[in-house]
């Protein structure tokens, strides 16, 4: 085969594909390398330079990468030709090096204009002959294991590219993927969905903007959540305490009657909002039951609901500056 490839059907971040996005960075740096005068403005030559350098991570991909799987399939022309040719434009480039620690401009000139030429026929070669029949021998099940070994030596892009293959959104009610876990279990609880540790799970409560009270099948509270600025008042004295103890005597009647109906069975939420210290205040109660439906106590939740009620319209951008 001797035709250029065909890169336009290739999805994005396909091994390939961000080598051609590479070639125009390098194309450009050519072309602007070429235009720099060592003689004249040597620090603008430099920075040219030192950014075509970068080419060196292109060919590391290509020698650990692209050529181990093209020799799997008994092509060993790419290890043992282009590894040469990478060799000695790695040599023209320290050699440049050299001359620039020299300050010896018109040494720098005459080889720029080699390393130039070796590139561009290195380019040539990659686009006629190398990635066509790479695009042929290999399958996409080589590309993407390629791919992940390509992640640690990086590319010459100012950004990492699409990944491959290319990972559709998936809504986090239809994700279903069973994952390793990426951190320690280690003092961790499984809950429903997860694992937290006892601070984890003590920094949850406390960072929540809501007042939680749970009080257990035999009306004890048993829990509180120490906001930063809760709604109503609590102490560690309620832990323990009977739940008519913990309300204005003018309120209990109605917290009795709600436990009596969550514990029968008849209800299982119940609403209130009240004007307190000029805030509006939404609160709910809610029936605890296990999975065969017995019943366990019921959570209280208070919020300050003034801003929230304000609310209208939309709000689809960050605004912290």
């Amino acid at each position: 085969m001797n035709e250029t490839a065909n890169t336009t059907t290739l999805p994005e971040g396909h091994p390939v594909q961000v080598y051609f996005q590479e070639r125009e960075i390098i194309y450009k740096l050519l072309e602007e390398l070429a235009d720099a005068d060592p003689a004249e403005d040597i620090q603008k030559y430099i920075n040219i330079f030192n950014q075509l350098d970068t080419i060196e991570k292109r060919f590391a991909r290509k020698e650990n990468q692209l050529f181990p799987f093209l020799e799997k399939k008994d092509w060993l022309g790419p290890s043992q030709g282009m590894w040469s040719f990478h060799d000695n434009l790695r040599e023209q480039i320290r050699l440049i090096r050299y001359y620039i620690k020299t300050s010896n401009p018109e040494k720098i000139s005459i080889n720029t204009g080699f390393l130039i030429d070796g590139i561009y026929r290195l380019m040539h070669v990659e686009e006629t002959v190398l990635f066509p029949n790479a695009l042929e021998l290999l399958t996409e099940t080589d590309w993407i294991e390629m791919r992940k070994g390509e992640e640690e030596i990086g590319w010459m892009l100012p950004q990492a590219p699409a990944p491959f293959p290319s990972v559709a959104y998936v809504h986090p009610s239809e994700d279903f993927t069973i994952r390793e876990m990426p951190f320690s279990l280690e003092n961790t609880s499984h809950y429903d969905e997860g694992h937290m540790t006892v601070e984890q799970v003590n920094l949850l409560f406390r960072t929540m903007p809501l007042d939680l009270t749970y009080v257990d099948e035999n009306d004890k509270v048993i829990f509180y959540n120490r906001g930063e600025e809760r709604v109503f008042p609590r102490s560690a004295g309620i832990i323990g305490r009977e739940v008519k103890f913990c309300h204005p005597p003018k309120s209990v009647g109605t917290v009795l009657k709600i436990l009596d109906e969550f514990r029968k069975g008849t209800k299982s939420e119940s609403s209130f909002w009240i004007n307190y210290k000029e805030r509006l205040i939404y609160i709910r109660y809610f029936a605890v039951r296990d999975a065969d439906m017995n019943y366990k106590g019921v959570i209280e939740m208070s919020q300050d609901i003034t801003d929230i009620k304000k609310i209208e319209g939309e709000k689809r951008l960050l605004d912290w500056e």
